[in-house]
């Protein structure tokens, strides 16, 4: 695991195991210190980091554990912006199941979309992976 942090972003590497996906809680809890956040945007901001990243838990290494979780929160003026990224299999939102085909991976999807502000996913720039980004205001 690795925590890295400038004035702008805090950056959270964690092996792509469920057991360490509780980490990534516990960093957005302590980073909503710093703002005016109710307890209704910090649990809608909970579930959707949980959704993506056991997206990239299961779906990225099938589950093996045998790759990293990229996630850097960054906390701006009035918003939370966080992008969740591995090096796996990527995928983009096109790529995504429909309503009438949705499986895990494209509910968890339907949920982070529900409770965010803004989402896009789509294969990292590096052609390895995938990025999920979402970001929501931050509201009291």
């Amino acid at each position: 695991m690795t925590v890295t942090s400038d004035e702008s972003s805090v950056r959270l590497t964690i092996p792509a195991k469920a057991e360490y996906i509780a980490l990534c809680r516990l960093a957005l809890a302590g980073l909503a210190r710093m703002r005016p956040v109710s307890e209704e945007t910090l649990a809608d901001l909970k579930l959707a980091l949980t959704e993506a990243c056991s997206n990239s838990v299961r779906h990225a290494y099938k589950g093996d554990g045998e790759g990293t979780v990229e996630i850097v929160y960054r906390l701006e003026l009035d918003r939370l912006v966080i992008d969740v990224l591995d090096d796996g299999k990527g995928f983009s939102l096109e790529d995504a199941p429909g309503a009438e085909e949705m499986n895990e991976s494209g509910l968890g999807l339907a949920i982070i979309r529900s409770l965010t502000d803004e989402l896009e996913v789509r294969e990292r720039e590096n052609g390895r992976g995938s990025m999920i980004r979402f970001a929501k205001a931050l509201s009291t």
